[in-house]
C-alpha cells in the first residue's frame, strides 16, 4: 500500500515560490513520460486499476529507465492518497515498442504483467490498448526529515502543480508541510483526484474558492 500526502498548488507562481524556497534541499529532478494502457474490453478500468509505463529522460535522448506499474483501488481523502501499487523495471527500448504497438504487451512475462493477466483477465488474444499519457517534471527535495516531490504535470489541456510526500505517518507529514506553506504565504488545497483521473477527465481541477495559505479544501475521490 502506497500512502502519500497530496496537496494541490493553484498556479505556476505558487509552484515557483515553493521551488525557490526548497532549492537548498534539492536532491534530483526527474523528467517523466507517462503512458497508460487498458485491456481491449476495459478489464482494468472497470475494476479501478491502472497500468502505466513511466519513462525517465528528455525527448530525443535515450531513456535511462522505464518502470511498469499496476495501481488499484485508489482512494484520496483529506489530502491523503492510499493505493495498492506494484512496480518493476523494464528495458526502456522494449517499453518504447510497447507504446508503439500495445498488442506486444500480451507477450511480456514479468511479475506485474503476469498479475495483469491472472488477476484482471487481460489476455494476449484480446490485447491491450494505449490510452495516451502526459509529461511530468518532478523535483525531489530532502526537507525536514521528509522527501517532498514537487510536480509540474503537463497535459495537452493545461498544467497542474502538486506536492506529494510518501509517509507512514501521513497526518503528521501533512501538518508539517501545511505549516511550511502557511508560514511562507503559499496557497494550496487538498488534492481531490489523481493525475490519471485528471488526464481521463481531460479537465483541470477547479481552484477552490478557499484555496489559500490558511485554508485547504477537503473532498474524497
Amino acid at each position: 500500500m502506497e500512502i502519500e500526502v497530496k496537496l494541490r498548488l493553484p498556479s505556476a507562481a505558487a509552484h515557483q515560490t515553493l521551488v525557490s524556497l526548497l532549492t537548498p534541499c534539492h536532491r534530483v529532478t526527474h523528467r517523466q513520460h507517462n503512458t497508460f494502457f487498458d485491456g481491449a474490453a476495459a478489464q482494468l478500468s472497470s475494476r479501478r486499476a491502472v497500468l502505466r509505463l513511466r519513462f525517465y529522460g528528455d525527448d530525443g535522448n535515450d531513456d535511462a529507465r522505464c518502470v511498469v506499474s499496476l495501481k488499484a483501488n485508489a482512494v484520496i481523502s483529506n489530502g491523503v492518497s492510499r493505493v495498492e501499487e506494484d512496480e518493476e523495471d523494464l528495458d526502456p527500448r522494449a517499453g518504447r515498442k510497447y507504446v508503439a504497438d500495445p498488442r506486444l504487451l500480451g507477450g511480456v512475462h514479468s511479475r506485474v504483467m503476469d498479475r495483469v493477466r491472472d488477476e484482471f483477465g487481460v489476455s494476449g488474444g484480446e490485447g491491450f490498448v494505449c490510452l495516451g499519457g502526459f509529461r511530468n517534471v518532478r523535483g525531489v527535495y530532502d526537507w525536514n526529515g521528509l522527501v517532498l516531490e514537487v510536480d509540474e504535470t503537463f497535459y495537452d489541456f493545461g498544467t497542474c502543480y502538486e506536492i506529494e510526500c510518501e509517509s507512514v505517518e501521513p497526518e503528521k507529514a501533512k501538518e508539517l508541510i501545511e505549516g511550511f506553506l502557511k508560514e511562507n504565504g503559499i496557497a494550496y488545497s487538498n488534492s481531490e483526484a489523481s493525475k490519471f483521473a485528471i488526464f481521463r477527465a481531460r479537465k483541470l481541477p477547479l481552484v477552490p474558492a478557499n484555496c489559500s495559505s490558511t485554508a485547504a479544501a477537503e473532498d474524497t475521490e
